[in-house]
């Protein structure tokens, strides 16, 4: 049974770069036709996609945060990572990742991990 893990920092200052990491566990994240997606809901908002990391190594953000966005992996970890820079107030959400599996859509999440955005 495959398990995703987020863990980020909680807190971010304004014009910072904010870093959250998954690692799963009972999957590979080179597993053919999967990727792995980060997911964020803003507060009284509905879920936004901001990208993702396909077993290639390939990835594809969402064009509004794209020029902000960056996901990477450490496949002898198992882990991925988003990176958000220049964060404001307006990025303060619980963020998700998820694995997306062909055909199926994103079948399995993590519990998600609260960042606000503050000084």
């Amino acid at each position: 049974q495959v398990q995703l893990q987020e863990s980020g920092p909680g807190l971010v200052k304004p014009s910072q770069t904010l870093s959250i990491t998954c690692t799963v566990s009972g999957d590979s994240i080179t597993t053919n036709g999967h990727a792995w997606s980060w997911i964020r809901q803003p507060p009284g908002k509905g879920l936004e996609w901001i990208g993702y990391i396909v077993h290639s190594g390939n990835t594809y953000t969402s064009p509004s945060l794209r020029s902000r966005t960056s996901i990477s992996r450490d496949t002898s970890k198992n882990q991925f990572t988003l990176q958000l820079s220049s964060v404001s107030p307006e990025d303060t959400a619980v963020y998700y990742c998820a694995r997306k599996v062909a055909f199926l859509g994103h079948n399995s999440w993590g519990q998600g991990t609260q960042v606000t955005v503050s000084s």
